[in-house]
């Protein structure tokens, strides 16, 4: 189902710390892909503050039933306090590559 599945979103302060989390995540089979977007500017609050940032997002594809993985391997591999972790369902999408995510982040 297309419900099993979903894009997952973190950012981070360099394009070094980006590729050390977008393979992390790919090399525990927690994602079947992660890419990274970057540099972005960030405008956010942080200890009272107004504060602005480059950043570098990475968008991650996993399933529903590996979210927890996924976001327990983030988490272990960032350097933020509070990182960003956001997962959005994926309503619809091509059944050869949804079938591509389930086959890639099955544990080995």
């Amino acid at each position: 189902m297309p419900s099993d599945y979903l894009q997952v979103l973190t950012t981070t302060d360099s394009r070094m710390a980006a590729e050390l989390i977008a393979r992390a995540v790919v090399e525990a089979r927690a994602a079947a892909c992660a890419q990274i977007v970057g540099p972005i500017t960030s405008t956010y609050w942080w200890e009272g503050k107004v504060q602005t940032g480059e950043e570098w997002q990475i968008l991650m594809k996993t399933t529903a039933e590996r979210y927890d993985a996924l976001a327990a391997v983030i988490r272990q591999a960032h350097s933020y306090d509070v990182p960003e972790i956001i997962a959005t369902p994926i309503s619809t999408g091509g059944a050869d590559y949804l079938s591509w995510i389930s086959n890639e982040t099955q544990p080995r």
